[in-house]
């Protein structure tokens, strides 16, 4: 895809680095957060080829795979998602949402007022979406981390193709209320939107009980492909020695795609425990885009009705005590 990624003669006719040597100095950098001269001894590169080598491959990872491994749900996807909602209680559920924090080391200092939150050093956001096989659905990257969930909430585009009607329907029963929209397990500190559910922050009740054990537990998905991401990619666990916002985008954006490349290849090997099968009828997509602005301001009021969300909750209450309440 690349010609950077070949093997070339100099004018000596002297050959040049093989193109394994190029990448695996950039797989040891982002898999176990080595320095760029870290390397050199290894793959007998100088630090300045390893670092460019680094930078050239994420970005020619994302170009060439972002599309497949970071796509929305398609039609598949959303069966599938629903069977594993519906069999640990919660139908209509696509996973799970939360925000992650990666240090940035090299923030220049007339940024640090903007990128200083909750923790002491510059820090970027990435919000994901993520289900029970660790797959990262949606991956928003590059906010600065005096943010909080809600701000990055209110500029990410994780509803976007919702509200513009360009989703595959979700249709799904609850204590005989029909609901056409699917939904995240959030934290108590998201919004009370139809598209979230939360947890009861202090249940006192063997029914609120069951419903905020079963909710937290289902929520860390999110929380375990974070940590699985981290684990497998140790430059995303240290802080970002980068110096430009883009480039470490590109790298957070190279090692989501290919953790999901990872998780693909476990569940076609059948490596992973959790695995369901989708049944009912097939998910189509809806042809019927909202294409006037008032569908889509009307679609986005349906997202963040509370009232749906109320209801949504209570039904999931009763059907979670209906399905574990004898447990």
């Amino acid at each position: 895809y690349d010609g950077y990624f070949t093997q070339k003669r100099s004018a000596s006719g002297a050959l040049g680095l093989h193109p394994l040597q190029k990448i695996t100095a950039a797989m040891r950098m982002l898999t176990y957060g080595i320095a760029a001269d870290g390397a050199d001894e290894y793959i007998r590169s100088a630090e300045a080829t390893n670092l460019e080598s680094c930078k050239k491959f994420v970005i020619k990872v994302c170009e060439v795979f972002g599309e497949r491994y970071l796509r929305s749900p398609n039609e598949e996807d959303i069966a599938r998602l629903l069977a594993i909602g519906e069999e640990r209680g919660f139908p209509g559920m696509l996973g799970s949402i939360d925000c992650m924090h990666w240090g940035w080391k090299n923030c220049p200092k007339k940024w640090h007022g903007m990128f200083k939150g909750h923790v002491s050093e510059p820090t970027m956001i990435l919000e994901a979406v993520a289900s029970q096989d660790l797959w990262i659905w949606h991956a928003y990257f590059g906010l600065p981390g005096s943010l909080n969930d809600i701000n990055v909430l209110q500029r990410s585009p994780v509803f976007t193709k919702l509200a513009e009607g360009q989703t595959p329907p979700v249709n799904y029963s609850i204590n005989g209320h029909q609901y056409t929209m699917g939904y995240y397990l959030a934290d108590g500190i998201y919004p009370r939107w139809a598209t979230f559910v939360k947890s009861i922050p202090a249940p006192d009740t063997r029914k609120h009980k069951t419903f905020a054990k079963r909710q937290e537990g289902a929520r860390k998905d999110v929380e375990r492909a974070f940590g699985v991401l981290q684990s497998r990619f140790a430059i995303v666990r240290g802080p970002a020695k980068g110096w430009k916002r883009k480039e470490i985008g590109d790298v957070m954006k190279a090692c989501v795609i290919m953790h999901n490349m990872i998780v693909e290849e476990e569940r076609q090997t059948g490596r992973q425990s959790c695995t369901f099968e989708a049944t009912g009828e097939r998910v189509t997509v809806s042809r019927t885009h909202a294409e006037q602005l008032s569908s889509f301001i009307q679609m986005t009021h349906r997202i963040r009705n509370q009232g749906e969300h109320d209801q949504l909750k209570l039904d999931l209450i009763d059907h979670v005590w209906q399905k574990f309440g004898n447990e």
